[in-house]
């Protein structure tokens, strides 16, 4: 329970103060007048004043942070303090330091994507089990062990960029065009029709709707007892389990509970070895289960064998796919919003601090880059999110400089006001909204 809450920490604290790193910044360059930089909520626990005068603060809820600017001169203020004021910027001075925090956000999401490029992931080959028929991919043609190669003319190499290009036309629908390998090196080029899919559950797998879903990975010997019933039958390390008995293409469950169910009977193995086909016949040895039942044993290691890439990038190439990921990202973000509002995305997607925390966790125990792609895609959200023009959001604050920009001046206070209690409800619903599936997938 520890670690997931730590890690939610760490990443909401530097997401966020890394968005009001963005206003400081700008602000300090529009000769604003910065009275303090908090990371963290709640009392003081320590604090430093530089020589600009403002006080930098580490606070006792490490849950963001915030950036208190000199709204308005204080009074009988010098004329070079009173220009120091946020509200004596020019508008587009003042809009410049609003957008400030998302645009940070949004860069260090491309950041964090380039250096995810140039770590290199070692992910899954985008390579398809057999299609269910009557499916969309089945009705394509595609086949089992297929290859894809490119989506909507964008070039693949991983399930996981495969499920990212076609996340987009598997919501709304329509045709796209891939580019697929066949399992003997044939290329060939298909359309893909896809009918529209809501989004009603977070658990539903769009990819596996439309039949595509990533092939079955082939149990592997990894070692061998040599006093084992595998060794004496032939097993090898680095066999690839085929075939068992009446098992076509077993999983690794598959193969031990089919090896289980023949203590002390002939079991036909089939292996692929240095890419030639075997055949093999094994006795499992009968052993007594937990259970009291017998059960056979071939005295090997099993693991599960997928075919799989390592993506890495160069510099330019990486920090370019950190800008054109951050971008994708975002705008799909948007787009999923407004089918929010239409109805095709079900709200029970919008996921509140216990999901994020639980998700945090999950992340960091999968490793660094997997913790990375995490931060990147929050630290997206998180821009997006600001950017909405709702008011007390930036976003909000942006509306109004725009208004102001149409009208020629100044929009009335009681505008913002009412604004700003429209907007309090518009949060306070979606926070609601957000805890209550939260604790739906908690106790369901």
């Amino acid at each position: 329970m520890l670690q997931p809450l730590l890690a939610f920490a760490l990443a909401l604290g530097l997401l966020i103060t890394f968005h009001e790193l963005g206003h400081y910044w700008v602000a300090r360059r529009c000769g604003v007048k910065v009275l303090r930089f908090s990371i963290g909520f709640g009392p003081v626990l320590l604090r430093r004043q530089d020589r600009q005068g403002t006080e930098w603060a580490l606070s006792a809820i490490p849950l963001g942070g915030y950036v208190k600017m000199q709204d308005d001169p204080p009074q009988d203020a010098p004329p070079s303090l009173a220009a120091q004021s946020f509200n004596q910027k020019s508008l587009r001075q003042r809009a410049a330091i609003v957008a400030a925090g998302p645009a940070a956000n949004l860069l260090l999401a491309a950041l964090l994507y380039a250096v995810l490029n140039l770590m290199g992931t070692r992910e899954p080959a985008a390579v398809i089990a057999a299609p269910p028929p009557g499916t969309p991919a089945a009705l394509a043609g595609l086949q089992a062990d297929d290859r894809l190669v490119s989506v909507g003319r964008h070039d693949i190499a991983s399930w996981s960029q495969a499920r990212w290009r076609l996340l987009d036309v598997l919501t709304t629908g329509g045709e796209i065009p891939l580019v697929v390998e066949s399992s003997s090196g044939a290329a060939r080029n298909i359309t893909l029709s896809l009918p529209a899919q809501r989004m009603a559950t977070e658990d539903l797998d769009l990819m596996a709707q439309a039949g595509l879903t990533l092939t079955t990975a082939v149990p592997r010997v990894e070692s061998v007892n040599e006093e084992g019933a595998g060794a004496r039958a032939g097993l090898k390390p680095g066999d690839l389990v085929l075939a068992a008995g009446s098992k076509l293409q077993p999983d690794v469950r598959q193969l031990i509970a089919e090896v289980q169910a023949h203590p002390d009977q002939p079991l036909q193995l089939s292996v692929r070895r240095d890419g030639a086909r075997l055949e093999l016949m094994a006795t499992p040895a009968a052993e007594t289960g937990a259970d009291g039942q017998r059960i056979g044993r071939l005295g090997v290691a099993l693991a599960p064998d997928l075919p799989m890439v390592t993506l890495r990038h160069g510099v330019i190439d990486s920090f370019w796919g950190g800008i054109t990921r951050t971008v994708d990202t975002a705008w799909l973000s948007v787009k999923m919003m407004g089918r929010m509002l239409t109805g095709h995305v079900s709200p029970r997607q919008v996921s509140g601090p216990v999901t994020i925390a639980d998700y945090a966790g999950q992340t960091a125990r999968m490793g660094a880059a997997a913790y990375l792609s995490f931060l990147a895609l929050i630290s997206v959200s998180i821009g997006v999110l600001n950017l909405l023009p709702i008011p007390l959001l930036d976003g909000g604050h942006l509306m109004f400089y725009a208004m102001e920009a149409v009208r020629g001046r100044p929009v009335p206070d009681h505008w913002q006001a009412t604004g700003q209690r429209i907007g309090l409800l518009l949060l306070v619903g979606l926070m609601s909204l957000a805890f209550f599936n939260d604790f739906t997938r908690l106790f369901s």
